[in-house]
């Protein structure tokens, strides 16, 4: 599990969970009508505004929010640049033979495209149509979190509403209005730490991923064309370190 999602988890549940707790029973926060509301109009909503197969598929990808880890540029560096030392001394068609052991997808295509001959221009126009439709994809999950995490307080507000209407038309006591006023106002609660706490945190953390697998790719991409051009492993390794922090650059070099 990636580690900062877990701590994110915890902070922001447990302090939520405690500040309720310090000010008195739990049980008061409870209210399964209020979360049919809140839950059930998010989804309505989010089913009106996307089709029915996006919003699926992006509840397949959240999963990736807490076990997916983007492949580290500074990793795949060192494996470039020793494929342009070999392309250098046996030739791209020596390449064959390790395609199955590359741990990367993208990797492993640009460098079998290049295996087959194809011209530099030709490898870049179909890696970089891939790239652009895997940021679509990407952009897409995240804009659908986004939009849950706009629809969901104005679905707490409207349940609070019809909670208050509710009491208001029932009432004959105006001194009894503490208790059923609380109870309506936990849509809105439930709408402000769903939309704060998990549909908006996922639709950042979905971007931030998606912009660093694209700048892997582009590094990658990088490497492939350079292989193809046949320049030297050191220009290589200067151009895929250009898409890096100085910082990790100081760790490749240590790690020389």
């Amino acid at each position: 599990m990636d580690i900062t999602t877990l701590v994110g988890i915890l902070v922001a549940g447990g302090l939520v969970i405690s500040s309720i707790l310090m000010g008195g029973s739990g049980a008061w926060f409870i209210n399964y009508p209020s979360l049919m509301i809140v839950i059930g109009g998010t989804m309505g909503a989010t089913f009106l505004a996307y089709p029915i197969s996006e919003v699926m598929s992006v509840f397949r990808v959240a999963k990736n929010v807490f076990l997916h880890r983007t492949q580290e540029a500074g990793k795949l560096i060192p494996i470039i640049v020793d494929f342009a030392k070999k392309a250098r001394r046996e030739g791209i068609l020596s390449f064959e033979s390790q395609l199955k052991e590359i741990d990367d997808p993208f990797l492993a295509k640009g460098l079998e495209l290049a295996i087959d001959g194809m011209e530099s221009k030709a490898i870049e126009e179909i890696m970089t149509t891939e790239i652009r439709y895997v940021e679509e994809r990407h952009n897409t999950g995240s804009e659908i979190f986004a939009t849950m995490g706009t629809f969901a307080p104005a679905v707490g507000m409207l349940g609070t509403i019809i909670g208050l209407v509710q009491m208001l038309m029932q009432m004959e006591d105006p001194s009894e209005i503490g208790a059923p006023m609380a109870l309506a106002l936990l849509t809105t609660f439930y709408g402000t730490l769903l939309a704060n706490l998990l549909f908006l945190p996922i639709a950042g953390k979905l971007k931030t991923r998606s912009k660093r697998e694209i700048l892997v790719k582009q590094m990658v991409l990088e490497g492939i064309l350079a292989i193809q051009s046949g320049d030297n492993h050191r220009i290589v390794e200067q151009k895929l370190k250009a898409f890096i922090s100085p910082k990790s650059r100081e760790d490749i070099r240590g790690e020389e």
